[in-house]
């Protein structure tokens, strides 16, 4: 047997790159979504085992709606895939166009057991370039071929070794094939078919029965005129341990699937020479007569191959043999796809003759090779060749541009399939991810035109309807495929019988009408009616929490996220609403457990981050204070361009009196979100309690620019402008806009009395503070300022003298420690601190009159002021 040469390598890695180097700028399409974009398994924070758990898409084996497709290996090397370039497509289709020519490489050494090393080239070329494998190269999920046809190829190559040169059993061969034929089977479930490939050359290739022979010596035997043959007992032994070691694997594949077999719809399989990415539906209408004429084309084929099979079995020769080969690569491989055995997901799918056209290459390449010795028929046999290589070629290379977006891809099978009510549905998925609704539409509705029975197309075009802020056309378009729906019928199963993401109209009908307040409880029947045809349907249960928990009923809203863990404890997001719905019950303690559940399972979880660094921040415990932090820095690693996550670091910060950090994150927020109130206002009074009045100034500008309604940014600027610029006047402004937008705000009306009292205007002052204590009776100091102007216009009165600086009158300031706005999905109320704080409204030069004691007293007494904290306000708006 010859070896596989580096020239023959270099050519075909050659030819496979110039057929696809052009897709690697194409992006995910099609399958690539389910099973790359959004498939967590991918992700290093899923745990590895993961993988060994779920299907390909990433759904739990033991859940009904998963497609029962095992095949970890194939997605460990995405996940390798997106451990060094994440999400970017090109690494993935590089990866798979390295594959493809790795399959070649091992396709030719497979063929040089068959054929010459000029027959066996022809057919490794032909392989390299033939269109048909657009789909298994230029589609990333076709990896799956790539990596079941590596390890068949390798299993197959190993068995043919397991033969010595004295015709005696060597073992280790068959070991190894055993466990390439595990690896192929977990690449993609096709893979377990090399066993049978490998019986056809154990009985027909290696040890060179026929047909004719098989019977013979079968009819000694039951005769009784002779016993098995050594060769043939030597060649017993062999396929029994290959077919245990196949019933061991189909066993254990059995088990993994838990017994089930993948729920399929008459639409993904009622029952070209074109290609075409989809072919279900009615693209290829059914044979439902014995007169239709497509059965003569089926009878006329089976009898060819039938024949040819037969005439491969009868003899000996070589040529028997390489037909023998061909024609179980081409059969075998495709019984699964055949739905001779289980129903499967598709009519036609190209991507399932990657092996199948192996066999095709080879016979081709016999055939070259019988016609290429002939004389006169040599250069027309190579002039053949090679324009079939070329034009394979060229079609295969623009056929890769139909892969680059889902919209070409889609658009380009409409061409060949009108009739395919799927396609029309996915060229508006395409248009509907770019935001393009109107479009979308057009093609929705013209698939419930083609296909006015399919479920999810009436689906698609009442989402679109809802996008197009058209709820009453959506609502319309729901209840259309709510009667498609098959009804339930007492006693049997009613999941068997719908593909599951079909009951998604209800889910997608109640969180239509629950925007209307009125029609909540409308909206809670049709969950409740999901969860009784399908009691393991687990978004109805979480979508029911979402309304429950907004309708304030809490207990049912927790009762329904515990019933959804039941069915999934491994996800994150189940956790973190349950511990919403504990924020709700003023229960923080177990709402903090349920983040930190969140978080085990998905340490960058967004809003557990945020919201649990915020309970913790909430408490007022310092000792939540360093966790609280941490995961606010790992949310601002997530979300960089959110200003709440750095301006809760700044609160936190401020907490601890971390001042310069504090600063620093504050502007930080102001700078990803100009005018942000809270923030603003939480740095000017940072500036004010470190005695930087002046650097608060320009900040309360810019806050009261964005927010002029802003009464305590009001307060506090009149306050430094009256107490540290001795600016009554911008003070006076400042009081009396407040007064303009609340005429019984307490605290600016008594501080503009003390600006009157300043500007030495004492009746009116006095007017002022009764107009206060009318609106305060209980206020002390509002009494005892009074107090004063009145026994200061008595004195002036009886003495005939201005006003002197020996009393003072001190303005009562607002200063709350902080505002917190902005914040998301949690509304949570915290209580506000009512104490009051008073300070000197009058500068050192008016306290001359007192002692030193009373002077010290006074500036003890504006410090404290200063630092007390005057409220609270936490408002978080839900997202």
């Amino acid at each position: 047997m010859a070896i596989v040469s580096w020239k023959e390598i270099l050519l075909l890695t050659g030819l496979v790159v110039g057929c696809y180097w052009n897709s690697l700028s194409c992006g995910f399409v099609f399958d690539d979504v389910s099973a790359i974009l959004d498939n967590k398994d991918l992700r290093p924070s899923t745990p590895i085992r993961n993988l060994f758990l779920n299907d390909f898409w990433g759904t739990p084996m033991a859940e009904e709606r998963s497609h029962k497709s095992y095949r970890p290996l194939t997605v460990l090397t995405f996940r390798l895939n997106y451990l060094f370039s994440e999400l970017s497509a090109a690494s993935y289709h590089l990866l798979n166009v390295v594959l493809h020519a790795v399959v070649c490489v091992l396709f030719l050494r497979v063929c040089r057991l068959f054929l010459d090393k000029t027959s066996s080239l022809v057919a490794a070329l032909l392989f390299a370039v033939h269109p048909i494998h657009t789909e298994a190269v230029t589609g990333v999920v076709g990896r799956a071929e790539l990596l079941s046809s590596i390890f068949l190829l390798a299993a197959f190559l190993a068995y043919t070794k397991s033969t010595s040169a004295d015709h005696s059993i060597v073992w280790a061969p068959i070991a190894l094939t055993v466990v390439l034929v595990a690896a192929a089977t977990l690449c993609k479930e096709q893979g377990i078919t090399v066993v049978g490939i490998c019986c056809v050359h154990e009985v027909f290739v290696a040890q060179g029965f026929t047909l004719p022979m098989l019977l013979d010596t079968l009819r000694q035997v039951l005769q009784g005129k002779d016993g098995f043959p050594y060769a043939v007992l030597q060649t017993l032994l062999k396929l029994i341990v290959l077919v245990i070691s196949t019933l061991l694997l189909v066993i254990i594949r059995v088990q993994v699937i838990q017994s089930q077999l993948p729920v399929f719809t008459r639409f993904d399989n009622p029952a070209a020479v074109k290609l075409c990415c989809d072919w279900t539906m009615g693209t290829i209408p059914l044979v439902e007569s014995f007169l239709d004429l497509r059965n003569l084309a089926t009878l006329v084929f089976y009898t060819f191959l039938g024949l040819l099979a037969y005439h491969s079995l009868r003899y000996r020769h070589s040529s028997a043999k390489t037909v023998i080969m061909a024609l179980s690569l081409i059969v075998l491989p495709f019984i699964p796809a055949s739905n001779l055995f289980f129903p499967v997901g598709f009519v036609v799918a190209e991507r399932v003759l990657y092996v199948p056209s192996m066999g095709f290459c080879v016979l081709v390449a016999h055939g070259f090779k019988i016609v290429s010795h002939k004389g006169h028929w040599k250069k027309i046999s190579w002039l053949m060749i090679g324009v079939l290589l070329t034009t394979h070629a060229v079609k295969t290379f623009n056929r890769n541009w139909d892969w680059e977006s889902e919209y070409t891809l889609f658009t380009s099978a409409l061409k060949v399939n009108k009739n395919n009510a799927k396609l029309w549905n996915n060229v508006g998925h395409a248009l509907e991810n770019q935001n393009n609704y109107a479009r979308a539409l057009r093609y929705f509705l013209q698939a419930t035109r083609v296909q006015p029975d399919d479920i999810g197309a009436h689906m698609n075009v009442g989402r679109t309807y809802k996008n197009l802020n058209k709820s009453k056309e959506a609502e319309d378009a729901y209840l259309v495929a709510k009667s498609l729906m098959p009804q339930v019928i007492p006693g049997k199963k009613y999941a068997t019988r719908v593909a599951p993401n079909h009951l998604n109209v209800y889910i997608n009908l109640a969180n239509l009408i629950r925007a209307n307040e009125s029609r909540l409880e409308e909206a809670d029947q049709l969950y409740r009616q999901a969860i009784s045809m399908r009691p393991d349907f687990k978004q109805a249960y979480i979508s029911r929490g979402e309304l429950l928990l907004k309708m304030n009923k809490l207990t049912e809203a927790r009762d329904a996220y515990l019933r959804a863990l039941e069915l999934d404890r491994t996800n994150a997001d189940l956790w973190y609403n349950l511990a919403i719905v504990n924020i709700e019950m003023k229960d923080p303690s177990e709402a903090l457990r349920n983040f930190n559940h969140a978080l085990e399972l998905n340490p960058r979880h967004k809003l557990a981050l945020f919201n649990s660094a915020l309970l913790m921040q909430e408490s007022g415990e310092p000792k939540f204070w360093p966790e609280a932090n941490r995961r606010f820095l790992t949310y601002v690693e997530e979300e960089p361009e959110d200003a709440n996550g750095y301006f809760n670091l700044g609160m936190l910060a401020m907490d601890a009196n971390e001042n310069a950090a504090a600063e620093r994150w504050m502007r930080k927020a102001i700078g990803l979100q100009a005018g942000f109130r809270s923030a603003l206002f939480n740095l000017a009074l940072l500036y004010s309690q470190s005695k930087r009045e002046m650097d608060a100034l320009p900040v309360l500008d810019e806050l009261l620019r964005h927010h002029p309604e802003h009464i305590k940014g009001l307060i506090l600027k009149g306050d430094i402008l009256m107490n540290h610029k001795k600016d009554t006047r911008g003070a006076k402004t400042c009081f009396e806009r407040i007064l303009r937008m609340d005429p019984t705000n307490v605290q600016g009306k008594h501080n503009l009395c003390v600006v009157y009292f300043e500007e030495r205007d004492l009746p009116r002052a006095e007017r002022c503070l009764e107009e206060t204590l009318a609106l305060a009776p209980n206020e002390e100091y509002v009494r005892r300022h009074l107090s004063i102007v009145r026994s200061k216009m008595a004195a002036m009165s009886a003495a005939g003298q201005l006003l002197t600086s020996a009393d003072t009158m001190t303005a009562k300031e607002e200063k709350p420690k902080r505002v917190e706005e902005g914040t998301k999905e949690v509304a949570q109320g915290v209580g506000v601190d009512q104490s009051e704080s008073l300070d000197s409204s009058q500068s050192d030069k008016r306290t001359k009159g007192k002692s030193t004691k009373e002077i010290k007293d006074i500036e003890e007494k504006r410090a404290a002021a200063l630092k007390r904290l005057e409220e609270i306000e936490r408002i978080l708006s839900g997202d």
